[in-house]
């Protein structure tokens, strides 16, 4: 039976169209029909494009897709870079994705609000008990013990005493 790619040649070329003219119809690149023709799949990053490009390109040339799409699929599973479903991600999750994706899930439009009025009440019960606190301290205790000095006299500028000589009692 002959593969894929040669079905979609054959056709191709029995309907008498270029690659440039499927090109342009099916507004797919060139390099994408020419690699599905030749039965290049390492072209492609994806299976889905593959399979996608493949029934795009059976519909323009009136072939039964389903019939084609399985046997692609039959040569996808042979190949080495397609066997396989491609992993949606580079790594295993970790700790980190499973809390994050846990979080994800939270219903944040209800307990966003809950958190900032929770918040909002633990900052008021500090604030009135810090001022109580407060209150209840000495506001002298960090004064350590001192001696007053007054200011330094200076002859001819202090003020005379009530009741001394040349005042009028």
């Amino acid at each position: 039976m002959p593969t894929v790619a040669e079905q979609l040649r054959t056709a191709r070329e029995a309907r008498g169209l270029s690659i440039p003219e499927v090109a342009d119809i099916t507004k797919l690149k060139g390099d994408h029909v020419r690699a599905l023709e030749e039965g290049n799949y390492d072209y492609f990053a994806a299976p889905v494009y593959i399979r996608g490009f493949t029934r795009t390109l059976a519909k323009l040339l009136k072939m039964n897709e389903a019939a084609l799409i399985e046997q692609l699929n039959l040569e996808l599973a042979g190949t080495e870079n397609f066997k396989a479903p491609p992993k949606l991600t580079g790594q295993a999750n970790g700790p980190v994705d499973k809390i994050l994706f846990f979080l994800s899930r939270l219903p944040w439009r209800i307990i966003l609000p809950i958190l900032i009025v929770a918040l909002l009440a633990a900052t008021g019960i500090w604030a009135i008990r810090r001022n109580a606190i407060q209150k209840q301290e000495d506001p002298l205790h960090d004064l350590g013990p001192g001696l007053y000095q007054g200011p330094k006299k200076s002859p001819g500028q202090t003020l005379p005493l009530p009741g001394g000589p040349g005042q009028k009692k």
